[in-house]
């Protein structure tokens, strides 16, 4: 293992010793110490640990008295950000159970697809997807709901803009097997004895599918806690620091920066169910938040917004994400306007958040960061398998106490997805990258985004760096489109920042960009947008855009003449 990056790991520990014990009881062991602090703010509500563990206890009964949930039973977990989220996460874990958070952007559909691959019996569902739910019970496992509405746990005197779900009045259902969430909670029943161990499977987020159908990761409580006590002593996070929750919780970054580390250092969380910047500066000012990690895609919306004022975000100390790069003149607009640098950090599902992160004093910019605690990460060549020297471009492996024990029920994948170097089990991620003489690491691409114009490799997330230099810019994504000649050529979709709207075109765009990178990069096309298809994690979809210029050239072709086609081959 490459240790270049010893020379620039902050002063603490460079190993950590995890405990034998639950995510749960990360939380009692909070309630015991501060029963008075505020757990969780929610749009004018204060939450204390005391009354979030009341809660979590109460859930955790009823689940097992009421719905039957056993010791490793998988359970649903179907909402978006909200108390209900954090209270069912954990009651979930109180319950010896396993939980299954899922995207609340899924449809009907494709939510049967992880009901029936986990054999769900039991959920817990906000009621704004419950419409999502509802036709599965019966014609799946699932045959328990417990639906949650936001509303219940919403204050009355907050100015900022609250989102409708949270504002929605509690829905009323009937139907056998359906139970209402205040209800859950006011029946008290008590729950058995706490039995997980540290070695217990906990949580099975599932990876996004885009190569293919999507797996869960099997994270026990062990490989969850090295996360969490990982970035509560990277970040400096302390019982008085204020997060900003606003990544969704379902996804491993939101649910172990934003959630558990809160939760195991006995901090506050200020909580929002949809993203808002406006809601963001109000909250940040209002309830002195400290840190907050953010995606790319939030900093620069947070960033476009006309009334941001300095002076009213200035209590945060710690602005850190990952998921994709901040381009770097976006890092030097956030510096400048908070002094803050934005510290980047990278992982994945199968290792439930990050494998490195930069060091807080030192950090590197569109750089992935250094491994973390008791992480070996190496270059290989992907299909020899033989090591890389620095700055060589390789596929990035790990191996840590944060890797997954296995995909579940996936024994093919689960044999492709590890290889054994010295010894070792190294997860292989599919990820490109490089790390330079210091031990930083940096992305190169993922390896299904690289084009290829003319036998040039050209990496999207290089060209897309450049183009965020140029001040009319706000957002620029790029694909790679069938070229007759070139094989693929490379298209930028551009969301461009307030007041350049119709005073620039498309073609001077291409023209600067050619000023500024090599002839095979820059893009040959531009087509400017007002937005970007999302995930509800805030990525952008670049594949979607991608299979939409594929799907024009497939049509384009149908269409040709023959003698067209002799023309384009000329």
């Amino acid at each position: 293992m490459p240790n270049l990056h010893f020379d620039h790991w902050p002063r603490t520990s460079k190993s950590l010793i995890l405990p034998e014990t639950s995510l749960y009881e990360n939380l009692k062991v909070s309630a015991e110490r501060y029963p008075d602090q505020i757990a969780i703010y929610y749009y004018g509500n204060a939450i204390t640990y005391r009354e979030l563990n009341e809660d979590v206890n109460s859930l955790a009964g009823f689940l097992q008295q009421k719905l039957g949930v056993k010791k490793d039973d998988r359970v649903l977990l179907f909402m978006q950000n909200s108390p209900q989220f954090v209270i069912g996460f954990y009651a979930i874990s109180r319950a010896d159970a396993v939980v299954v958070p899922i995207n609340p952007m899924l449809t009907a559909d494709e939510l049967s697809f992880y009901i029936n691959d986990c054999e769900i019996t039991s959920a817990l569902v906000g009621q704004e997807l419950y419409a999502k739910v509802e036709p599965l019970i019966g014609s799946t496992p699932l045959q328990n709901v417990v639906v949650a509405a936001y509303s219940d746990y919403k204050g009355e005197n907050f100015d900022g803009v609250v989102p409708p779900e949270a504002e929605a009045a509690r829905e009323v259902h009937e139907q056998p097997g359906h139970f209402h969430w205040i209800e859950a909670i006011a029946a008290q029943y008590e729950p058995d004895a706490h039995t997980t161990k540290a070695d217990d499977i906990v949580v099975l987020p599932y990876t996004s599918g885009t190569t293919g159908l999507p797996k869960g990761c099997m994270h026990t409580n062990r490989t969850v806690q090295a996360n969490t006590i990982g970035a509560y002593h990277w970040s400096s996070s302390t019982t008085s620091t204020v997060h900003l929750t606003t990544l969704p919780l379902f996804h491993v970054t939101g649910m172990v920066h934003s959630m558990h580390m809160p939760i195991f250092s006995g901090s506050t969380m200020i909580l929002v169910t949809r993203w808002n910047r406006e809601t963001a500066v109000e909250l940040i000012k209002s309830q002195e938040c400290t840190h907050w990690v953010a995606i790319a895609t939030m900093i620069v919306d947070f960033l476009a917004n006309p009334k941001l004022d300095p002076r009213d975000i200035a209590t945060l100390t710690s602005i850190s994400g990952g998921g994709a790069a901040l381009p770097e003149a976006v890092g030097e607009k956030l510096f400048k306007l908070t002094g803050q640098r934005f510290v980047e950090g990278y992982g994945l599902s199968e290792t439930i958040s990050q494998t490195h992160f930069n060091p807080p004093d030192r950090p590197k910019m569109q750089c992935l960061g250094i491994p973390s605690f008791d992480v070996d990460a190496r270059i290989i060549e992907p299909s020899t398998g033989n090591e890389l020297d620095p700055g060589e471009a390789g596929e990035i492996i790990v191996n840590g106490p944060q890797v997954m024990v296995g995909y579940y029920n996936r024994e093919e994948e689960n044999r492709s997805s590890f290889i054994e170097i010295d010894g070792k089990k190294f997860f292989r991620t599919g990820d490109i990258g490089r790390y330079d003489e210091e031990g930083y690491y940096f992305m190169v691409d993922r390896v299904k985004r690289m084009i290829n114009a003319s036998g040039y490799k050209v990496w999207p997330t290089e060209v897309e760096s450049y183009l965020y230099k140029h001040p009319a810019i706000q957002q620029a994504v790029v694909v790679g489109i069938p070229d007759p000649r070139r094989g693929e050529s490379v298209k930028a979709f551009i969301i461009l920042n307030n007041g350049y709207e119709g005073k620039l075109s498309e073609e001077e765009i291409i023209d600067w960009s050619k000023q500024h990178m090599a002839a095979y990069k820059y893009p040959r096309e531009v087509e400017f947008r007002t937005q970007f298809p999302m995930t509800s994690s805030g990525k952008i979809l670049w594949r979607k855009l991608q299979e939409e210029e594929r799907e024009k050239a497939e049509n384009q072709v149908r269409e040709k003449t023959p003698s067209e086609y002799s023309n384009a081959d000329n």
